[in-house]
């Protein structure tokens, strides 16, 4: 069986969707699927995989030529051969398995501009979205599997990302396949302690409470309301009861602005990426992500598996894994500091910490990314099976 994906970068180290891809090639060449990749760069990974280079085009282009030329150049390269299994993420105009992994890009926008506080920098950025090309393009993109006259599968990769594509796209409620994303809990169950105690020192903190956060978009996933909140939870605990450790990009001036601005230096610490999260998911107590939209991000179930109880919120469809009070905490509002404050407050209490964090080891065990896979290859075996 042949398999197409296309994707502008494909690396084990990349994003969500990057690495996600990866994993699930390595899957189907063990089972004997000949898998190729179309895109503008590929770092070797899986050994196996057949790779197909897509012009770049100059970088001076603008990034709407850049989506537009991406999409028509995939379109006319695999139609010089047969595959199988056409797999889209969103980024192409031919498939006929459609598996979104950044949800509804309207939504995702709409969402993340809720997240800016001032009213006239928030209204410019919605007509700077609504007159930009690229997002026009992007939509024009991503709305390709709903055109077509023969609508490929559709396969969410959460409840919420579901509920957002049947009713932006009216697609009828039996139409979306559910398949949560998944992670491989043997890697963040096995991380060294001796690693991790290490790492607790090395960022200066010693028995305090820490709640880990780790994005790259980090104004999106709400860093600025996490930094206020930490704060408000400062001025009621116990001195040295807690600490923040922010993991992904480097802090941009705002945020460093913010940080002294309400004295918190000494509790928040800001270390830069890491191809080894597994070691401050040990490291670390709490994983947070206030996030203003995630289709379902990975990392929480990177700290499921972990054994690292989460607070996101009701737009991380992640958060469908997550029982409110049990191996986390789940907040309505984003911008809501004070119950995220609160949420954080609960788990000083070193209890809870404990019995959450053997709740959400326990519910990492369900999301793993051999599930993923499972289920993905049933769906491709049915789709080949009617054709």
């Amino acid at each position: 069986m042949k398999i197409a994906m296309a994707l502008e970068n494909f690396s084990r180290h990349g994003g969500g969707v990057e690495s996600y891809a990866v994993e699930l090639a390595r899957t189907l060449i063990r089972a004997n699927w000949e898998v190729h990749f179309f895109g503008h760069s590929w770092d070797g990974e899986p050994e196996g995989a057949i790779f197909h280079q897509i012009r770049k085009l100059h970088r001076f282009c603008p990034p709407s030529w850049k989506l537009m030329d991406f999409a028509l150049c995939h379109r006319r390269m695999v139609r010089t051969q047969h595959f199988d299994i056409l797999l889209g993420f969103g980024n192409t105009l031919v498939m006929n398995v459609y598996q979104s992994h950044g949800g509804v890009h309207f939504l995702s926008n709409m969402r993340k501009i809720a997240g800016i506080r001032n009213p006239l920098l928030r209204l410019m950025k919605l007509l700077a979205l609504f007159t930009s090309p690229k997002y026009h393009a992007r939509a024009w993109i991503e709305s390709a599997p709903f055109r077509s006259a023969h609508r490929p599968v559709l396969v969410a990769i959460s409840d919420m990302v579901r509920n957002d594509i049947e009713s932006y796209f009216r697609v009828p409620d039996d139409e979306v396949l559910l398949v949560y994303n998944g992670t491989d809990p043997t890697r963040f169950a096995a991380a060294s302690l001796e690693n991790a105690e290490e790492l607790r020192r090395t960022l200066g903190f010693d028995s305090e409470v820490l709640f880990l956060f780790m994005a790259y978009d980090m104004r999106k996933k709400g860093i600025h309301y996490l930094i206020e909140a930490a704060a408000q939870l400062r001025d009621r605990a116990a001195p040295k009861s807690f600490g923040v450790v922010v993991v992904g990009r480097p802090p941009y001036p705002g945020l460093k602005r913010l940080v002294r601005k309400l004295n918190l230096s000494d509790m928040v610490v800001f270390t830069g990426p890491t191809r080894e999260p597994e070691t401050y998911f040990r490291a670390c107590d709490v994983f947070v992500l206030p996030t203003f939209y995630d289709a379902c991000s990975l990392v929480v179930f990177e700290a499921l598996a972990a054994g690292k109880p989460v607070i996101t919120t009701i737009f991380n469809g992640a958060a469908g894994a997550i029982s409110d009070g049990i191996e986390g905490m789940v907040l309505r509002d984003p911008k809501d500091v004070t119950a995220l404050s609160r949420a954080m407050g609960r788990f000083l209490d070193k209890e809870f910490v404990v019995s959450a964090s053997e709740a959400a080891r326990h519910k990492g065990q369900f999301y793993t990314v051999e599930n993923n896979h499972r289920k993905m290859i049933a769906i491709f075996d049915t789709l080949l099976q009617k054709a």
